[in-house]
């Protein structure tokens, strides 16, 4: 019983450790190339941070953010239009983050307060945005070749004197991560095992800590033999370590979880579920405006075109990494394994030479095949 729990509880760990032996198979060890390896990270950045966002919106009762795609690559053109006027790469940004945060305070008030649907919401907002978009841009590509602005998003970390390639520090800094990883795991243990709390049996823990470490570790040793470590990196673990400490150790974090298990219970016990609204929207806003300049920095131009699609690879991460469709159910580390699922399966099939149109296939495949598991699920457990 413990090993059919113990198996569902990491099935999407497992799967994803099962796709990419697959595919660094299938493509003849390309897969591990140590560019492919840094590639994954930087080609996967924007979903990496919207699926944070993505989720509290599928927390509060299955409902999603399509708009998404749309307000990213709007943020992402004012950014490019302010650099390419000459002005300073702050100024751009803070002009990103502005509209980002406008459109998040306009769909939170639509949504939470005025009670309009989230999907007729965010879908206006998808033609919407995508067309201002396309006005601020006026229908042309803007191309960015300010160095500071791509510094601070899409530039490698390295110590003074080391070349590509040859980047010992991002080793060195793994092993340090790895080990105070470590520290904080043991620690919270014993602490919890010290104080009463139910834990879940040491082994099981140990065998997690020794998996963590090893892949960052592995990790590390990989980006050093590339260009070092990427600043998008640091942009991505702030993202995911505020979110997964905000929806897993906080009251405010928990208001999401109660809105999608029961939002009439969470009414009636004093939450205001159109503060909850509000607030996943407006976070999933920003975020989405972030991703926008991250994916300016690393393509270096923008275009009418940029975001298309984008929404569906951060719900589809969400869904993939063990959220529930109906809400009340999932956490941000489900989701960034869901995240990397998909970007192993993208980029494996990429290096490959699938065609495009049956990457599309193999993608709602295993979506479809991750919904139905999480369908049967609730219904075995009565949620359904």
């Amino acid at each position: 019983m413990k090993l059919k729990s113990t198996l569902k509880q990491y099935t999407m760990v497992i799967a994803l450790v099962i796709v990419f032996i697959f595919f660094t198979v299938l493509t003849g060890g390309r897969l591990i190339l140590a560019q492919n390896i840094s590639n994954l990270l930087l080609q996967n950045a924007y979903v990496m941070v919207m699926a944070c966002g993505m989720l509290l919106c599928i927390l509060t009762g299955g409902n999603v953010d399509l708009s998404v795609g749309a307000t990213l690559c709007l943020s992402a053109a004012l950014a490019a239009t302010a650099l390419q006027s000459g002005k300073s790469p702050v100024v751009a940004i803070i002009m990103a983050m502005a509209a980002a945060l406008v459109i998040g305070l306009f769909q939170g008030i639509l949504i939470g307060y005025v009670h309009v649907p989230p999907f007729i919401c965010t879908l206006a907002g998808m033609f919407l945005y995508r067309g201002l978009a396309r006005a601020v841009l006026d229908s042309k590509t803007c191309g960015i070749t300010n160095e500071k602005f791509l510094d601070i998003f899409s530039s490698y970390l390295r110590m003074p004197g080391e070349k590509p390639r040859a980047c010992t520090s991002s080793l060195i800094v793994a092993v340090i991560v790895a080990v105070v990883i470590a520290a904080c795991m043991l620690f919270s243990y014993y602490g919890k095992k010290k104080h009463g709390y139910e834990t879940k049996p040491f082994i099981s823990m140990l065998i997690k800590l020794i998996i963590i470490d090893a892949l960052i570790v592995i990790y590390g040793w990989k980006l050093s033999q590339f260009k070092g470590i990427p600043v998008m990196l640091l942009w991505i673990l702030a993202v995911v370590i505020i979110f997964a400490f905000v929806t897993s150790s906080t009251v405010f974090g928990r208001y999401f979880y109660a809105v999608g298990g029961n939002e009439k219970a969470t009414k009636l016990s004093g939450i205001d579920p159109r503060r909850v609204y509000f607030w996943a929207y407006f976070l999933m806003s920003a975020l989405a405006g972030l991703s926008g300049l991250l994916v300016a920095a690393r393509i270096g131009s923008v275009d009418g075109n940029m975001g298309n699609t984008y929404e569906m690879d951060a719900i589809a991460s969400c869904f993939i990494g063990g959220a529930s469709a109906y809400g009340g159910s999932g956490t941000v580390g489900g989701v960034m394994v869901g995240a990397v699922l998909l970007g192993v399966i993208n980029q494996g099939m990429s290096i490959y030479g699938l065609p495009d149109q049956w990457q599309y296939v193999v993608k709602g495949v295993v979506l479809l095949a991750a919904v139905i598991f999480d369908v049967v699920s609730n219904k075995k457990t009565g949620k359904a």
